[in-house]
This record gives structure tokens, C-alpha cells and sequence, in this order.
């Protein structure tokens, strides 16, 4: 896969990845949730330098789903490169996870992967009573499903419903340097982040500017991310908790992910009044 869009991709996704949290371990937390609901749409632009190279959409379904017989949320994010960036390297991506509305835990997670000539089908289904989930990868339509079962830290995210699940943290009780003890499954494997909160300032966007939450998640020894504070990722400083703006410092340049569009937020959005 090529390495500048393995960076982009997971920007795309928002850095979720970096941003799952390990919660108490009773088997079925409850977690309460006013940040977020059905119906709710982002859109960004993702930027690297001056070039406009790709499009991203987060959303929430206006259906709930029943999913290992728990009503959830069906929250997909969709990439796609746009203009000169799609002429050499075509993307377009689907990641979706079906998010436990009591607990915010995924219960299944799916990915589609196309990028240039790779392609990649990917289920994950989780098992919290286990604390296993069940995968399935399939790389080409004529082989057959490659499946494996892991097993997993209890109450571990998926890579999307550990977006949301930082949504509903209340970031008041939070004192500026505290660092968030992180946990997910992605790919296989079970990894490990910690994640700094930064405090409070207000960031541009272009939907406005907003009051902003940030977070920088410390990253590990890579190829891709020129440093461990490399990344900033910027959360709504209101009720809502939207990603509004992610900047990345890479080594093959700077990348950063704009919302500019959104609907249906459960609550109003905190714009900067502009003199």
C-alpha cells in the first residue's frame, strides 16, 4: 500500500486509532452519552501543503441496527482522493462500526478498503462477554476469507466508536498535561497509545471558528509521523464534541483534515463570534 496514503487514510478516519479508550471492566458498561445521535453528518477536506488532496464524510445512520442482539448506532466514514491527487493514487475507502448505544463499544466493525490496485475487505465482530473478537480478511473476491480470533482487553474500541467514545468524556475534570491511558483493536492486533490533553484555543476552520478541545496523541517510533507529538487533533469545546480539525506533521509533509460542512448535531455548535 503507498505509504503517503496509509498516513491519509488513517487521518481520514480521524486518528481513531490513536483514540480509543480502555474503560472499568464490568462486561457491559453503561456510558452516558449527550453529544451525539442519529442523523448526524460531518464533512472535511483534507489537505496535504497546499493541495486540496482528498474528501472525507463522517455519519451516523438515522436507523439503529440490532447487532449481537444490542441496538446500536451505525456510524460509517468514507475518503476518497479528489482533483491531481486521484489521477495517481485513487482511493476510496469505507470504514464503519456498529457502535452498543448504552455502551459506546463496537459490536461489529467493517472495512472496504480500495486504493489503487489494493483492495481489502475486513469484519470484525466483538465478543465483550469474551473479551474475543471473531475476523474475517478478504483480499481478493476468488480466495477464500482468511479468520482468526483474538483476544482482546475488555471493553477495547474499534477504530471508529473510539472517536465517539472521546465524545462523551467530560474534559472539564481534565487538568492540562493529563495523559488518557488508550486501548483498541485495529488490524489484527491489539494496540496501546496514550493520548495528552492540551486544554483549550480556539482553531480556524472552514465552517468557522470554533472553540476547540485538544488533544495530541503520543505516537510511537514510525515512518510516517515526524515525531511523537506529531499529531493534533481538535475536538468542538461544547456538548457536541465533533472532530473539527486534525494537523499532522509527516515526513513526506503536512496534512491536515478541515471540516467545513455539518447537520444534524445533537447541539448547537460554539462559533467564535467574528469581529
Amino acid at each position: 500500500m503507498n505509504r503517503r496514503w496509509l498516513a491519509l487514510a488513517s487521518l481520514l478516519t480521524l486518528v481513531a486509532g490513536l483514540l480509543t479508550s480502555f474503560g472499568p471492566n464490568d462486561v457491559m458498561r453503561a456510558v452516558p452519552n449527550t453529544s451525539f445521535t442519529r442523523g448526524e453528518v460531518l464533512n472535511y477536506k483534507v489537505h496535504y501543503g497546499l493541495i486540496n488532496a482528498a474528501e472525507a464524510t463522517i455519519e451516523v445512520a438515522n436507523d439503529i441496527h440490532r447487532i449481537n442482539d444490542r441496538p446500536c448506532y451505525k456510524a460509517t466514514v468514507t475518503g476518497r482522493t479528489t482533483g491531481s491527487f486521484d489521477l495517481f493514487l485513487r482511493i476510496r475507502d469505507t470504514w464503519r462500526s456498529y457502535i452498543d448505544t448504552t455502551s459506546i463499544l463496537p459490536q461489529r466493525f467493517f472495512r472496504n478498503i480500495e486504493e489503487n490496485h489494493y483492495r481489502k475487505k475486513e469484519t470484525v465482530d466483538f465478543d465483550h462477554a469474551r473479551d474475543v473478537v471473531m475476523v474475517e480478511v478478504r483480499k481478493k473476491e476468488k480466495d477464500p476469507p482468511k479468520q482468526g480470533t483474538y483476544k482482546v482487553p475488555n471493553n477495547v474500541q474499534d477504530l471508529v466508536s473510539g472517536v465517539y467514545f472521546l465524545r462523551t468524556i467530560n474534559y472539564d475534570q481534565r487538568r492540562i498535561g493529563e495523559v488518557i491511558r488508550v486501548q483498541g483493536f485495529f488490524d489484527e492486533e491489539v494496540f496501546n497509545m496514550d493520548v495528552i490533553y492540551k486544554g483549550r484555543e480556539t482553531v480556524e476552520t472552514k465552517a468557522g471558528n470554533i472553540r476547540a478541545i485538544k488533544l495530541v496523541p503520543k505516537m510511537p517510533s514510525n515512518k510516517l509521523f515526524r515525531g511523537e507529538n506529531a499529531i493534533s487533533v481538535y475536538l468542538s469545546d461544547d456538548r457536541n464534541k465533533i472532530p473539527v480539525l486534525i494537523q499532522a506533521e509527516m515526513f513526506v509533509g503536512s496534512v491536515k483534515v478541515d471540516m467545513y460542512k455539518y447537520q444534524g448535531l445533537r447541539n448547537r455548535l460554539n462559533l467564535v463570534a467574528q469581529n
